[in-house]
């Protein structure tokens, strides 16, 4: 899959609107077996709410999207959370939108308003985020090449997961999908080609505002 925009973490933030609470849960969520466990802890979490209406989507083209009004008013709740879940061009997330009832009615407007905020608030606790993938690379390093391969790594943005300093210096990176070959010939070209670079294996990692963030 290609990089995409997800939720970094389980986020959560509530809202009242006209007495009625309104708590966003948001969660990264890999497949729909996730979601739908997820979905049922917040319920049993929540089991004295008024509802717990929810919007989950899944795979690089959206191919699975699910949404519920959990008793509110059609097209009410679960529509207006997978709204804002596209709108924000999120997948592999799930939100959940849990209503306390206030004793105020809030309308077929002022729900999709109320959901719609709570749905963002959510994810905005999680920390929407862009989902890279990265490699791990790693080479080992003769000490007298070491400040200029860190001067060009430096130069060349790639970044440093770890040294580890024995008889010589292993350098560990990680490098982004599109970017391995680059880092192959800087490091040829610094070592004159006698350093074997392992290219491993290759995750997703979250980077907002250009920074990768654990």
């Amino acid at each position: 899959m290609s990089n995409y925009k997800s939720v970094h973490k389980y986020g959560r933030d509530e809202i009242i609107i006209n007495k009625s609470r309104f708590i966003g849960t948001a969660l990264p969520v890999e497949n729909e077996e996730q979601a739908v466990e997820f979905i049922e802890s917040i319920k049993k979490e929540f089991k004295d709410a008024s509802h717990n209406c929810y919007a989950y989507v899944i795979g690089e083209n959206k191919n699975i999207q699910r949404y519920s009004d959990a008793g509110e008013p059609s097209g009410t709740a679960g529509m207006p959370i997978l709204n804002v879940i596209n709108q924000e061009n999120i997948i592999n997330a799930a939100v959940v939108v849990t209503r306390y009832f206030g004793g105020v009615l809030l309308g077929t407007g002022g729900l999709v308003r109320a959901y719609t905020r709570a749905c963002k608030a959510g994810l905005d606790s999680g920390l929407i985020v862009d989902k890279n993938l990265y490699y791990n690379v790693s080479f080992n390093l003769d000490y007298t090449l070491l400040g200029k391969v860190e001067n060009e790594l430096m130069k060349n943005n790639f970044i440093v997961k770890d040294k580890i300093y024995s008889d010589h210096v292993k350098i560990k990176l990680i490098v982004k999908d599109n970017e391995t070959d680059k880092i192959e010939e800087v490091i040829n070209e610094i070592t004159s080609g006698r350093t074997e670079i392992n290219i491993g294996q290759a995750s997703y990692y979250s980077v907002k505002d250009g920074k990768i963030i654990e």
